[in-house]
């Protein structure tokens, strides 16, 4: 199945909506991070309901913001989210960014990258349009060290890169990118039963559960352009 395919039918179910609340427990600390500046640009990778660039028009008076999503359903909902004539919605492929080199200041991407089928391509891309100084946050849930998402691959029918920590460095500095910064930010919102509730319908054990969301949480990695 293709990521269109998977997606659009997500989107039909409303799943886009679900996906911005469970998301946002980690990618407002994350945002907060962003070295953003009144009238920047901003790009958003798989953008899914528009959220982070609603966010950062909201609070830090970004400029001009792009979403950019393999889904047509999802690009469609995103538009029906916001009537800011700011931010731009739009049907693409992560390899082939139709931007011009050096044009956007900032780069956000939640829960997507993984889904990339040449993610050096895609790094390049990010390179080749951020301007001198400019940033690429990456924040990822589906990482080798939470072992306890790799099950999500047998629920979703794409294909899901699974890096450890240190590919991604790598990878971010083959592509030209200076790594800043990395980090896992802690999902500290997500309730947690005590260990006599369990096993639960969805976890076998309490620890397991704090593995996933405490001690883990989410992958964050800052790409900056020389």
């Amino acid at each position: 199945m293709s990521v269109q395919t998977e997606f659009d039918a997500w989107a039909a179910e409303g799943k886009d909506k679900g996906m911005e609340e469970r998301h946002w427990h980690t990618a407002k600390h994350a945002l907060a991070r962003m070295p953003v500046e009144a009238g920047d640009r901003i790009l958003d990778l798989g953008t899914g309901s528009g959220y982070a660039l609603r966010a950062l028009r909201e609070t830090r008076d970004a400029g001009h913001g792009v979403g950019i999503d393999a889904s047509t359903r999802m690009v469609r909902n995103a538009r029906g989210y916001t009537d800011d004539e700011s931010i731009d919605f739009l049907t693409g492929d992560f390899q082939h960014l139709p931007f011009a080199d050096e044009s956007f200041d900032h780069v956000w991407s939640m829960e997507a990258f993984y889904y990339a089928t040449d993610p050096p391509t895609v790094l390049r891309e990010i390179r080749r349009i951020l301007r001198p100084g400019g940033t690429f946050f990456c924040a990822v849930n589906f990482f080798e060290e939470s072992a306890h998402t790799h099950e999500w691959q047998e629920q979703v029918g794409v294909e899901m890169r699974l890096w450890d920590r240190d590919r991604y460095r790598e990878a971010f500095r083959e592509a030209g990118l200076r790594v800043a910064e990395q980090d896992t930010i802690p999902d500290r919102e997500v309730e947690i039963p005590p260990a006599e509730a369990f096993p639960t319908e969805d976890w076998d054990s309490r620890e397991a559960m704090v593995d996933r969301y405490r001690t883990w949480g989410t992958l964050l990695t800052v790409g900056v352009a020389p």
